[in-house]
């Protein structure tokens, strides 16, 4: 059995994550600190593709990255292509998957106590030093828990990745992908393999998310008691 669509998935799932991670908590601070009505639209706009179909969220990247489109067509003239590659895979996966690591960064920060973020300014402590110290640790565990949502999301991605990167054995056949294709083939022993492996994938992301909920209820506990 080719197990090619496993390690496929993997990769483009850890690499999206760690993207994902850092653009979702860079972007999630960033917006918390526009203080105006246009804050709804921003935060719609990048929550929107956690609503959109899939395949809707393909069309646009398509749209984008295509030969013809504004990022595409640039990128092909400096002969670099993305649709039906390998990096393909990645895009769709960071665009399906970053609205969860936005809400739970947003989220995470906005549980944060201000008193303590008003103490560190008292103390002289720098706006970036406040960010690390003090939000940071607190929001690690709401933090943690949408780089895990955010992992299981990528490497489960098949609507998008279907609309940008195609189904190319070995170079963008992910795990979802030959799902599919192993029931269009009638090869149904095949898909149960892999249908097997992602919900095992699934399972242990939703006890690591319990395991770091439970952190942040002690955390939360532990701070109204003192």
């Amino acid at each position: 059995m080719d197990w090619s669509p496993l390690f496929i998935s993997l990769k483009t799932a850890v690499v999206a994550t760690i993207i994902t991670f850092f653009l979702g908590i860079f972007t999630a601070q960033k917006v918390l600190r526009v203080k105006t009505k246009l804050a709804w639209i921003i935060d719609g706009l990048f929550t929107l593709p956690l609503v959109l179909p899939p395949t809707v969220a393909g069309f646009f990247l398509l749209i984008l990255f295509g030969k013809k489109g504004v990022i595409g067509g640039t990128l092909e003239s400096m002969g670099i292509e993305i649709v039906f590659t390998w990096y393909a895979t990645v895009i769709a996966a960071v665009v399906i998957s970053f609205p969860l690591m936005y809400r739970s960064a947003k989220a995470a920060f906005e549980q944060v106590d201000q008193n303590l973020v008003y103490a560190g300014r008292t103390l002289g402590m720098s706006e970036i030093k406040i960010f690390w110290k003090v939000i940071m640790p607190l929001s690690l565990p709401g933090i943690a828990s949408g780089g895990i949502l955010s992992f299981s999301r990528a490497i489960g991605e098949f609507g998008a990745t279907i609309m940008i990167a195609g189904n190319i054995p070995k170079i963008t056949q992910t795990m979802p992908v030959a799902i599919y294709m192993a029931v269009q083939g009638n090869n149904i022993e095949k898909a149960k393999v892999w249908v097997g492996i992602i919900v095992a994938i699934a399972l242990i992301a939703i006890l690591l998310m319990n395991f770091f909920a439970a952190r942040r209820r002690k955390y939360m506990h532990k701070g109204e008691n003192q």
